[in-house]
């Protein structure tokens, strides 16, 4: 009788042990996450305290698999994020499923967390950038840098560098014509040039153009660079202007090249071609590229579609588009959106609005590195201006838009493939 109950004993162990839970499931489709945001940072710091992570591409909104561990089930408890649990033979059936060549799924490795570098100027309000915000409600770490960081090649010691709202031209963000008597926009412009002399530069201009070279020459050598709103053209333009005074008096105390514009040097950008370059100081622009002022969109319509690829052959722009829904709300900032006549053939759009076909979310190689371009200020304040109250992100912690944000954050956390070919 004693043998019969070992046995019995045993059997059930061995039962327990066929169906004991090996993995924690993020899910990341409409219905299933309370909290879509957190979610990536739970991933985050999973990877930060090497676990190992997959990515699960276009499996219930690009969802994430993760070890069964106490201290991940009690992180998810703490931070607010829905999670799963499979056991051996669940985990091996959603993998078999998602391997399928029937299927446009994949499953990618995160091998690391990618330190992150946020370029912003010293005492700017988390709220007045988006990837700031969303970094710090998603509760991953990431260091502030500015210009006498990236000039003394700090840039090496990160993986991932988001381009604040600036202006690399050394126009001081186009404000004049509204804001030139504003106590806030004298302090700055005064900050700008003293900061500009404490590194040896006679001009805004020049200081801002040695800093987008550094940041460009990061991406070339194999980093990852996040851009939106002004960022993106304003460092493309700074870029081709390498050589040519752009800027007006008022801007840098003297006169602008003659005729600078057929000095601009395209093959020095990025993403954009051919563009025509906004003269008046007073206009709240800096070239034909931003399609603000030309959409005329209103806002009940204003949407973008993010494209469908390949998850198994295009893997890169799969991962960037992850998200429970494939219609992204539009929301506006001094740069927008993305004339598509003026991007460059070899640049992926990523997310386009159907209504004029401009282009909102754009992404590149550019030497060994890859860079993405977003356009838009905070994609849960539609119009946001000078002063506006902070975005809550308690109230939006399944928005879209910002998702498309911490895609790329976790970017270059994924083992690096070969190419099919």
């Amino acid at each position: 009788m004693r043998a019969i109950k070992l046995v019995s004993v045993f059997l059930f162990l061995i039962c327990v042990a066929q169906v004991r839970a090996n993995f924690i499931l993020l899910p990341m489709d409409e219905t299933s996450q309370k909290n879509h945001l957190k979610a990536y940072g739970i991933t985050y710091w999973a990877l930060d305290k090497h676990y190992k992570a997959s990515w699960l591409l276009n499996y219930r909104g690009g969802s994430f698999l993760l070890p069964d561990v106490a201290e991940i089930r009690k992180e998810c408890q703490i931070r607010g994020v829905s999670f799963e649990i499979l056991s051996d033979s669940e985990e091996e059936s959603i993998l078999a499923d998602i391997s399928s060549p029937s299927q446009n799924m994949e499953a990618v490795v995160l091998e690391k967390a990618p330190k992150v570098a946020v370029y912003t100027p010293k005492g700017k309000q988390p709220w007045d950038d988006a990837v700031t915000m969303v970094l710090t409600y998603a509760e991953i770490p990431f260091t502030p840098i500015y210009d006498e960081e990236v000039l003394s090649d700090q840039l090496l010691l990160y993986d991932w560098l988001h381009l604040h709202h600036e202006d690399f031209t050394g126009q001081y963000g186009k404000f004049y014509g509204a804001y030139r008597n504003a106590p806030w926009y004298i302090d700055q412009k005064k900050e700008a040039e003293a900061l500009a002399t404490k590194l040896g530069y006679a001009k805004v201009s020049e200081e801002k153009l040695a800093v987008a070279k550094k940041i460009r020459d990061f991406v070339i050598g194999g980093g990852f660079m996040f851009a939106m709103c002004s960022a993106t053209d304003s460092f493309d333009i700074a870029l081709s202007a390498d050589g040519v005074d752009i800027c007006e008096p008022m801007f840098d105390g003297d006169d602008s090249d003659p005729n600078y514009q057929a000095s601009i040097d395209y093959t020095k950008t990025f993403a954009f071609k051919n563009f025509i370059l906004e003269r008046r100081p007073d206009r709240y622009e800096f070239s034909d590229i931003d399609m603000t002022e030309k959409r005329k969109i209103p806002m009940e319509k204003d949407y973008f579609t993010l494209m469908d690829f390949s998850a198994k052959w295009d893997v890169i722009p799969s991962m960037l588009c992850q998200n429970h829904t494939s219609l992204v709300k539009g929301f506006m900032g001094q740069t927008t959106s993305f004339d598509r006549d003026l991007i460059k053939s070899n640049v992926l759009v990523l997310g386009e609005c159907q209504l004029n076909g401009e282009a909102r979310y754009i992404h590149g190689q550019k030497g060994k590195g890859f860079f993405t371009y977003y356009g838009g200020h905070d994609p849960e304040d539609y119009q946001h201006r000078v002063g506006d109250a902070p975005t809550v992100l308690d109230l939006h912690p399944n928005s879209p838009g910002f998702r498309l944000i911490l895609n790329n954050v976790l970017f270059p956390a994924a083992r690096k493939k070969k190419q099919k070919t």
